[in-house]
């Protein structure tokens, strides 16, 4: 049989970064093993009014970012645990309208804790925004850091999304098929 007829697998992948004052986006297109940045940037909720008509407007730019991109699965950020028991539920909530956004167009969603998603970028768990993001516009090209880098951390969720995918689908089933399968990986002592 030959594999070459079969057409290449196009995937997209929608990265969030929710936020009660900015919550970051970043797309990015699965071609094959060739990844490539389709758009990033940034919802602004700063001058949004109260914290239900933020909400509102989440929900409503997630569902027209998936309007104009088809993203076949999103990915969003984990909020981590903070002092600030107040700011936790409001960032919990905005994860949720935007996680409903997508459940309501029936894409499929997966979260990411943030120390997970700086460990896939950069191999540093404890890495800072400023590194992640020097990182990512080595990756894709990008030639000037936005202002805000919560748009190059939703990027950075997608981008941690697609390697965790791709990582379970080459997991060996055993120890012994493993080293078969990666021979350079592991060194003689």
């Amino acid at each position: 049989m030959n594999n070459s007829a079969e057409p290449v697998k196009e995937k997209i992948i929608l990265g969030l970064d929710p936020g009660t004052t900015i919550t970051g986006y970043g797309i990015i297109r699965v071609t094959g093993k060739q990844i490539s940045l389709v758009q990033y940037g940034v919802i602004q909720l700063g001058k949004a009014g109260e914290h239900a008509l933020k909400l509102k407007k989440i929900f409503e730019r997630v569902i027209s970012l998936i309007e104009e991109y088809h993203p076949d699965e999103v990915a969003l950020e984990a909020p981590f645990f903070g002092k600030n028991v107040q700011s936790m539920l409001k960032l919990g909530r905005a994860q949720g309208v935007a996680m409903a956004a997508a459940l309501s167009r029936e894409i499929s969603i997966v979260e990411y804790a943030p120390k997970k998603v700086k460990q896939a970028v950069t191999g540093n768990g404890n890495a800072s925004k400023e590194q992640v993001a020097k990182m990512l516009m080595q990756l894709f090209g990008i030639k000037e850091a936005p202002k805000l880098l919560d748009a190059t951390d939703a990027l950075a969720v997608a981008l941690c999304h697609h390697f965790q995918k791709g990582q379970a689908k080459t997991k060996s089933k055993s120890w012994a098929s493993f080293l078969q399968d990666n021979p350079g990986r592991v060194k003689a002592v």
